[in-house]
C-alpha cells in the first residue's frame, strides 16, 4: 500500500522542477525558465525576480534557488514547511517576520495564499509524505 501512495505522490510532483537555477542565474538570463520533471518548461516573471532581488542581499541574489519549493505534508497538518536559507528569509520578510537565520522553517497553513498571490511564478508545491 505505501508503494500506491508513493507512486500517486510522485506523479503529484511531476510539475517539480529538474533543476533549481539561482535568482542571479535567472536575472541573467533573456527568457528566465526552468524545465520541469514532465519535460515542460516553466517561465518566470521578470517583475518577480526583481522583487526578490530587492529582498535580499547579493550573497542571497547568488544563492537562492528558484522556484521557491513550498513543502505540503502529510505530518505537519495546518502548516507548510520550507527549507534553505534564503528561501526561508525571503518567506520571513514577506511575512514580516525573520527573527533569526535558519535553514528550515514550518509556517501555518493559512499563509499560503499572501505567498503566493506575491510569487505565483517563482513558487511551487511539493507534496510529501512522512
Amino acid at each position: 500500500m505505501e508503494e500506491v501512495i508513493y507512486r500517486e505522490i510522485s506523479g503529484l510532483n511531476r510539475h517539480l522542477p529538474a533543476s533549481r537555477p539561482t535568482l542571479a542565474e535567472l536575472m541573467d538570463s533573456e527568457k528566465p525558465s526552468v524545465r520541469l520533471r514532465d519535460g515542460s518548461e516553466h517561465f518566470f516573471k521578470r517583475s518577480e525576480l526583481e522583487y526578490l532581488s530587492s529582498l535580499l542581499e547579493e550573497e542571497g541574489v547568488r544563492s537562492l534557488r528558484l522556484p521557491i519549493v513550498i513543502e505540503i505534508s502529510t505530518l505537519y497538518r495546518g502548516y507548510f514547511r520550507v527549507r534553505g536559507r534564503y528561501e526561508v528569509k525571503v518567506i520571513d520578510r514577506i511575512l514580516g517576520e525573520g527573527l533569526e537565520d535558519r535553514d528550515e522553517a514550518l509556517y501555518p497553513r493559512y499563509l499560503l495564499p499572501r505567498i503566493r498571490r506575491l510569487l505565483p511564478t517563482t513558487t511551487t508545491y511539493a507534496f510529501i509524505t512522512e
